[in-house]
């Protein structure tokens, strides 16, 4: 088995998946520098309006906008 030697490689790994059906994925590097520790609150969390996958729902989800 061959290391991925950067970001980069895992990035564009990433976005040349194909699924059998035609399904793509879009990937991109963010390089953006975000603050460590940021705690979300179970209210915060709850007005999420997210729809787990029956399939490992806790990394296969769908995050849709809220209808206001």
């Amino acid at each position: 088995m061959k290391m991925v030697r950067t970001i980069q490689v895992v990035v564009n790994l990433i976005a040349n998946t194909r699924t059998e059906k035609g399904m793509t994925v879009k990937c991109e590097l963010d390089k953006g520098i975000y603050e460590k520790g940021i705690v979300v609150t179970d209210e915060e969390l709850s007005k999420i309006n997210i729809k787990r996958d029956k399939f490992h729902g806790e990394r296969n989800y769908t995050i849709s906008p809220n209808v206001i």
